[in-house]
């Protein structure tokens, strides 16, 4: 992976993963706070780029054998702390809970500096290309598992 990719999509820490986001015009609503649904696309970019620093890419699982791997939000529990604003720095921090079986639990935190702004706890569903459940292969679990210990 390049510095220059690599600076894009943040980077593993010793409890997980951190990526820095600015919040632009489109973010917000008329008030001038980040409008609520965004926050799910912060949250998308955070989980993405988490793989991706974990030298996982979605589109290298799906195409990996003939059944493929599917990573889909299965449910997902969101804490609105505190409004973020246009312009603020955005830190999103992701840590797995559990890797195995057919699912994988990720807590998420938006923060601005340090002041919690989101907590979100995320199951994940893993599925094949054809939308049935899939084991998480073991050597995707530990990459997970060994991320966030």
């Amino acid at each position: 992976m390049t510095d220059e990719v690599f600076l894009l999509s943040g980077q593993l820490t010793k409890t997980g993963h951190q990526l820095v986001q600015r919040v632009y015009y489109e973010d917000t609503d008329f008030s001038g706070l980040v409008y609520h649904a965004r926050y799910l696309h912060f949250l998308e970019r955070g989980r993405t780029d988490y793989l991706r620093c974990l030298g996982c890419q979605q589109s290298d699982l799906l195409a990996a054998d003939e059944e493929g791997l599917v990573f889909v939000v299965h449910r997902m529990e969101i804490d609105f702390k505190m409004p973020a604003r246009m312009d603020d720095a955005l830190t999103i921090l992701t840590t797995t809970e559990k890797a195995g079986g057919a699912k994988m639990v990720l807590s998420q935190e938006i923060r601005r500096g340090e002041t919690l702004l989101i907590a979100a706890k995320v199951v994940i569903a893993v599925i094949n290309r054809h939308g049935r459940p899939r084991r998480l292969p073991e050597s995707v679990a530990e990459k997970f598992l060994r991320s966030s210990n």
